[in-house]
C-alpha cells in the first residue's frame, strides 16, 4: 500500500491507512509547534488583566515587537510556569496549568512505553551500577519521582523541571520517530492517537485563552484613509488581520487581498498608529 509515515511510527496495515496516520502525526507536530510559539504569550498573559479588545493584547504586543526588531520574540518571554500568588488573569493561569499537566503526563506515558531503561551492570561487589552517561543523556525523558523516606530518595520533578517548551519538543521527536541510538522504540499506534488528541486539545486551550481561536469583530474606529468599516479577524494558529469594506477604492498603503485592503503582520502597526491619530483628532 502506497503512503507515508514517520520513521518510528508503528502502523497496523489491516486497520489503518498509512497516509491518514501520516497526516494525523504531521498535524500533531504542527500543533506542538503552535503551542511552543504561543507559550510565552500565555505565561505573560497571566500577569495582565483580561481586556475585551481587538486584537488580543498579547497579539498586538507581539506584532509591534516584531516590527521594531528582528530578534526572536520568544527570547524575551518566560518559558517556565512559576507560582503566581496573585494572578491578574485566572483564565490564563488555569489554561497554562491545564496544558502543562496534560503534556507532562503525555510525555511520561510515552517515555514509559518507548524509552529504554538506563543500562546497568553488576559490580565486583554484586551491587547494581548504572551507566551514568546513559542515565544523563540529554535526549532521555526523566520521570518525576516522589519522596521515598525509606530509601532517602528526594522527590524530583525529572524532565518537567525544564518546562513545557522542552516537553513539547521531546514529544514531537517521539511521534515523528526521530532516532537516538537505541534509546527509543517506535511509538505504538494507540499512543500516537492519544498524543494527537492531547496536543490538539492543548492548542485549542492555549489559543482560546489568548483569544486567538477565531473571532470576527467590527472595529469602532473607521478606516483612517477612506472612512470605511474595518473588520478584525483572528484565525486559529494565525496572526490577526484587518480588512476595509471599501475595497479597491480605499487608498490605504497595503495590499489588496480578495479585492479588500488587508493589514497583516507589521502592517498592523501602521494601522494602529493611524487609528489612534484619528481618535485623537475626533476627540480634539
Amino acid at each position: 500500500m502506497n503512503g507515508y509515515r514517520p520513521v518510528g511510527a508503528y502502523v497496523d496495515e489491516t486497520t489503518h491507512s498509512p497516509r491518514a496516520d501520516f497526516h494525523r502525526t504531521m498535524q500533531a507536530a504542527e500543533n506542538l509547534r503552535a503551542i511552543r510559539e504561543q507559550w510565552g504569550d500565555l505565561l505573560t498573559a497571566i500577569d495582565e488583566r483580561p481586556a475585551d479588545q481587538w486584537p488580543p493584547r498579547r497579539t498586538q504586543d507581539r506584532v509591534q515587537d516584531e516590527a521594531r526588531t528582528t530578534e526572536p520574540v520568544i527570547g524575551r518571554m518566560p518559558l517556565i510556569l512559576r507560582e503566581h500568588p496573585a494572578p491578574a488573569n485566572l483564565d490564563a493561569l488555569d489554561a497554562a496549568m491545564d496544558v502543562e499537566r496534560n503534556l507532562f503526563g503525555l510525555a511520561d506515558r510515552i517515555a514509559e512505553q518507548v524509552q529504554r531503561p538506563v543500562r546497568t551492570w553488576i559490580g565486583l561487589r554484586g551491587d547494581l551500577i548504572q551507566d551514568t552517561d546513559d542515565r544523563d543523556d540529554p535526549a532521555r525523558w526523566h520521570l518525576p519521582t516522589h519522596n521515598a523516606s525509606v530509601t532517602a530518595r528526594a522527590a524530583s520533578p525529572g524532565s518537567r523541571a525544564y518546562g513545557l517548551h522542552w516537553a513539547a519538543v521531546w514529544i514531537e521527536g517521539r511521534i515523528l520517530g526521530e532516532q537516538h541510538g537505541d534509546l527509543f522504540r517506535p511509538v505504538p499506534l494507540r499512543t500516537l492517537d492519544e498524543a494527537a488528541a492531547t496536543v490538539r486539545r492543548a492548542r485549542i486551550t492555549v489559543e482560546h485563552a489568548l483569544q486567538r481561536d477565531g473571532r470576527t469583530i467590527t472595529l469602532d474606529t473607521p478606516c483612517p484613509w477612506c472612512g470605511g468599516v474595518l473588520t478584525g479577524r483572528t484565525v486559529p494558529g494565525g496572526e490577526p488581520f484587518v480588512t476595509c469594506d471599501r475595497g479597491e477604492t480605499c487608498g490605504a498603503p497595503v495590499i489588496l487581498d480578495g479585492r479588500r485592503r488587508t493589514w497583516r503582520g507589521a502592517d498592523l502597526v501602521g494601522l494602529y498608529t493611524a487609528m489612534e491619530a484619528a481618535r485623537k483628532r475626533t476627540a480634539a
